[in-house]
């Protein structure tokens, strides 16, 4: 059964930086696309960035190039997310995600991977 629980959230000042972290189990997530996604209040959903299956490469987001980095541990089943020079709008709750293939809850699509399962989330507030 796929599982995501993400950590490290927080309150940071503008400038700051966090690493985010998704510890996965039920799957290899090494074998998997992994992609971050946050949510602010009153918008939508957005991509922030994907790692692919192996770490072959990673995209991001526009609003998040140069700023976010996506790592995994495959010895630890786990994802992070290192976001640096943090800015009031990054403020948001953002989610791991992945594809699991048994669910039949709508796929999104970034960076050309395919995501139907989220975590819980961990907030990120930044003040400026």
């Amino acid at each position: 059964q796929v599982h995501l629980v993400e950590s490290g959230g927080g309150s940071v000042q503008a400038g700051g930086s966090l690493r985010l972290s998704c510890v996965a189990s039920g799957f290899t997530a090494a074998r998997n696309c992994m992609g971050w996604f946050r949510q602010a209040p009153g918008k939508e959903r957005e991509g922030v960035g994907t790692i692919y299956i192996g770490g072959a490469g990673t995209v991001y987001a526009d609003s998040v190039k140069g700023r976010a980095t996506i790592s995994r541990d495959a010895a630890k089943n786990t994802v992070y997310l290192q976001m640096n020079s943090l800015k009031a709008e990054d403020t948001a709750m953002y989610y791991c995600a992945t594809l699991d293939p048994l669910s039949t809850t709508h796929v999104v699509y970034f960076g050309d991977c395919r995501y139907n399962y989220w975590g819980q989330g961990t907030q990120v507030t930044v003040s400026s």
